[in-house]
């Protein structure tokens, strides 16, 4: 008779410790943060009466869920005060290892809190918790200042715009808000992480539509090429809403960066104007020689000649009549940006102004200024970063022969072989022609056999396939094939065909070339 064996009951989670498990899983917060803020809730909430003048500290044992308090006292010589002081020889009861001047964790057993007692321990708790959702929010989003985030409208107060980024409201404040466009609740948007500061009612996060940096991580976000730094971005002019101007520059021989921004059929700068609300941008290759590139600065307008002056800062553009407004660009937007996208102050001048003016006339027809004026004039830095790829490429110069010189080092070193080459015949003479017999060593067997002769027949002029005079018959390649393959060799097709023009060329009833057919006839 078979009997039923109960299985033992697992003894109950613990309520306390589910009720903190709860609630980390509600604030987002690790279990550590919510166990230190009920133990200072628990410590504030046994404050009372007997203990409101002691040290308190509570623990919270993990396991079963068990709360004890302790006081802690200073090891003193002579006790003013019991409730924060204690002599040394109480100490080394609790703890032996213990010198006048530490502090010991005496355990006390308080009596249970009141009602008012409780309601300070819950105040204690959510200000708690509280603070610690700020402290992680500040990290989280403080790492990632300079960076794209996404975020819903939440609502319009006083011009300022407030944005939901799911922990945390972002504000986008006036000037980093881009005219042309209207915000509404409820509309998503990719801002521009600004800044992240701590204030009284938390971490303040300040976004940003109109910043250029905006534009280049849209452009790491939609081009591979330039996040994985196979394209760079050199410089970026925008006037937000309106359009903007960016340089790139390949780094990888063999990739167009203009191409590779623009997308097939242009989608990927399809998907970066949509973003920016139909915002222009003009995609220009960068160019190490100031004059081309404020020639490709000016796109798309066709640039006649381009001159830097002597002083490094300003460039002197001149263009045809046809081309004068299309450089200039709409209330000279053109030209700004362009000045803009170089950090050159670019003097545009008509063709037929130039030709028909006289020495020392005036010709100038625009002149745009850069947002920075140029400190050191172009030909500095140019000077300063020819230096520096002269210099990486000495460097590169002297760390060849060492590296070639610690690979030869590591090099393994060949073990003598048995067997030396024939010294060369002396009447060898130098440049002859030898065969690959001659020059390479013959083993101890002896020399290699002819594969030429060990295919032929025992006579040595007829093929070992052709019996008597005659040529090869189907039967006998298709039994020569299935030995091949039983013995296990594979030739190759080349093999193959060498060796059937070898028997049709020995063979002497076949006419290859038909002269004997020529011949009857």
């Amino acid at each position: 008779m078979a009997t039923a064996v109960r299985a033992p009951s697992t003894a109950p989670k613990n309520d306390f410790l589910g009720a903190i498990a709860l609630l980390a899983a509600e604030k987002n917060l690790p279990k550590e943060v919510v166990f230190e803020a009920v133990e200072a809730a628990l410590a504030s909430a046994y404050k009372k009466d007997a203990l409101a003048s002691a040290n308190l500290i509570c623990r919270i044992d993990g396991g079963s869920g068990g709360v004890r308090v302790f006081a802690q006292k200073t090891v003193v010589e002579e006790v003013e005060d019991d409730k924060l002081e204690i002599t040394l020889d109480e100490a080394k009861t609790i703890q032996p290892n213990t010198y006048m001047g530490d502090i010991v964790n005496v355990e006390v057993f308080p009596q249970n809190a009141g009602r008012i007692a409780a309601q300070t321990a819950k105040q204690v708790v959510l200000q708690r918790l509280r603070e610690a959702e700020r402290e992680v929010v500040f990290e989280e989003y403080s790492g990632k200042e300079g960076d794209i985030i996404s975020g819903v409208v939440h609502r319009l107060e006083a011009r300022h715009v407030f944005i939901d980024l799911g922990k945390t409201e972002a504000v986008l404040p006036p000037p980093e808000q881009v005219r042309t466009e209207h915000y509404r609740p409820g509309q998503r948007l990719k801002v521009y992480l600004l800044e992240v500061h701590k204030a009284n009612r938390g971490p303040q996060v300040t976004v940003s539509r109109t910043h250029k940096n905006l534009l280049r991580r849209l452009f790491e976000l939609e081009v591979p090429e330039i996040f994985r730094g196979s394209v760079e971005i050199k410089a970026i002019a925008r006037e937000p809403g309106f359009r903007s101007k960016v340089a790139v520059y390949s780094r990888q021989e063999g990739i167009d960066p203009v191409g590779a921004c623009v997308g097939l059929r242009g989608i990927r700068i399809q998907n970066i104007v949509n973003e920016l609300n139909g915002e222009r941008i003009d995609v220009v290759q960068w160019d190490p020689d100031p004059a081309r590139f404020v020639s490709n600065a000016l796109s798309p307008a066709q640039v006649h000649s381009v001159r830097i002056l002597a002083d490094g800062t300003t460039a002197e553009v001149v263009v045809v009549d046809r081309q004068l407004s299309l450089a200039i660009g709409k209330e000279g937007q053109n030209a700004r940006l362009g000045a803009k996208l170089t950090g050159l102050r670019i003097d545009i001048k008509s063709l037929s102004a130039v030709e028909e003016a006289e020495p020392g006339e005036a010709t100038l027809q625009m002149s745009a200024e850069p947002d920075v004026k140029r400190e050191t004039p172009i030909w500095a830095e140019l000077a300063a970063a020819e230096a520096e790829r002269e210099r990486e490429e000495r460097e590169e110069k002297e760390r060849a022969p060492l590296a070639a010189s610690l690979a030869e080092s590591a090099a393994p070193v060949e073990a003598p072989s048995a067997e030396r080459p024939a010294a060369p015949a002396p009447a060898e003479r130098a440049g002859a022609v030898r065969f690959a017999d001659e020059a390479m060593p013959r083993t101890l067997t002896g020399p290699a056999p002819d594969t030429r002769a060990s295919r032929r027949g025992p006579g040595g002029g007829g093929s070992g396939r052709r019996g008597g005079g005659g040529r090869e018959t189907e039967e006998q390649a298709r039994a020569r094939r299935a030995a091949a393959g039983r013995r296990g060799t594979r030739r190759s097709l080349d093999e193959e065909i060498e060796e059937e023009m070898e028997a049709l060329m020995e063979d002497e009833e076949f006419d290859f070339f038909g002269v004997k057919d020529e011949d009857e006839n």
